[in-house]
């Protein structure tokens, strides 16, 4: 009988859970493919790319919504830092009921849409309202769907281009796993400051990393998943804020919103959301390997323990510390960004098993469809022409 993780195949089948279960373990090896796929594909996506980044007042605009969105959270600070770049992430449920907020006409912008199906109403309304409010707009459209309205909306446009992930990130189970990690590693390969090649080296030692330490990492997550918590608090500062956020939206999504959870910055927990930390209350740090952040990070993790006020209180870190208790190392020391990968793993395996102890059906959470893989019940209203400080663009033209 087949296992994955520590399970018969044919026991995750009948919990709802094998599509989940077999979308977070298949990442190392989609990373890998995911690779192989941008060197293939690298003359139709890097000249594009290169005649834009050369313009020093370019604008990129990283958006999507709800799990996506967060990979662009998770990218944008990180990508400022380490290319120079005006780097912004913005949620396209912001943009479309104000879309001058966010999109600036005097510049010359890259807007990178992410999308699972491709079919979410807010994405293709964003770039809609982009392509005709934006006199100087180019589209980077990275998706797991080529039959969704995203990938068509990229294809045969000279000022847009489509990177498809590999076919088995676009995933079967009802929350974001593979796919989420795919369109971010997508992203940072081909907008990130290595060249391809270089890149590849240390997705490689990641992945073999992550290969190596699922099986451990899950006996890490089973006990935390069965430690009686009615509430998660997740931590990161810079990049690790992103994946702070999408980490609490796992939890809340496979728990069916049974486990509440919500994400801070470790100085911004103090600031009111302490209140939500209570004996019901598991609080999961995200440790940086910067020690600059470290030193914030490690005071308010010893400030935690000496409250006492939660049930129990992790860091996840990229090496073990010996002053600090209960700290899990999830991955051998990489930049933040690279330990994001190992990071979301094993905030994914933890989702899964906490829905597993609950009894709830991670493949469909919501079998009565009030929430869906693809949002529903969006109204896409006109945008008034003449509004604000902006002339429609003339909208290109299929080629």
């Amino acid at each position: 009988m087949k296992q994955l993780y520590s399970y018969p195949e044919e026991w995750l089948r009948q919990r709802q859970a094998l599509h989940t279960a077999r979308e977070i373990h298949q990442q190392p090896w989609l990373w890998r493919r995911l690779t192989q796929r941008l060197h293939q594909l690298q003359p139709q996506w890097q000249p594009f790319l290169q005649t834009l980044l050369r313009q020093p007042d370019l604008r990129i605009v990283l958006c999507s919504a709800g799990s996506s969105d967060y990979i662009g959270r998770a990218l944008a600070p990180w990508l400022c830092e380490a290319t120079g770049r005006d780097v912004v992430a913005c949620a396209t449920t912001d943009i479309v009921p104000a879309p001058l907020h966010y999109l600036h006409p005097t510049r010359p912008t890259l807007l990178v849409s992410y999308g699972r199906s491709g079919n979410s109403p807010e994405s293709l309304a964003a770039v809609t309202l982009a392509d005709r409010m934006l006199p100087d707009c180019h589209h980077l459209v990275i998706t797991c769907n080529a039959e969704g309205e995203l990938a068509r909306f990229g294809q045969n446009r000279q000022r847009a281009r489509t990177l498809l992930m590999p076919s088995e990130a676009l995933d079967q189970g009802f929350a974001m796993t593979s796919n989420f990690s795919c369109m971010l590693l997508a992203t940072l390969l081909t907008l990130g400051p290595w060249p391809l090649a270089q890149s590849d080296e240390m997705l490689q030692s990641v992945a073999d990393w992550c290969d190596q330490q699922q099986a451990s990492w899950q006996q890490q997550c089973k006990p935390l998943a069965r430690g009686g918590f009615t509430r998660v608090v997740c931590l990161g500062a810079g990049c690790l804020s992103g994946v702070a956020q999408e980490a609490a939206l796992k939890i809340l999504e496979l728990t069916a919103g049974r486990i509440a959870s919500r994400y801070d910055t470790p100085l911004g927990l103090r600031h009111g959301p302490k209140f939500m930390i209570d004996g019901g209350t598991l609080v999961l740090l995200l440790l940086s390997t910067d020690p600059y952040r470290h030193g914030y990070e490690r005071d308010l993790l010893h400030e935690l323990r000496k409250d006492g006020l939660a049930r129990r209180v992790v860091a996840l870190s990229g090496d073990r510390d010996a002053d600090m208790p209960e700290t899990l190392a999830v991955a051998g020391a990489h930049d933040d960004i690279w330990l994001s990968l190992p990071y979301l793993m094993f905030l994914q395996l933890l989702a899964l098993e906490t829905a597993l102890a609950l009894g709830v059906t991670p493949d469909n959470p919501c079998p009565s469809g009030e929430v869906n893989r693809v949002v529903q019940g969006v109204t896409l209203y006109p945008y008034p022409t003449g509004q604000g400080a902006w002339q429609p663009r003339q909208q290109e033209e299929d080629a």
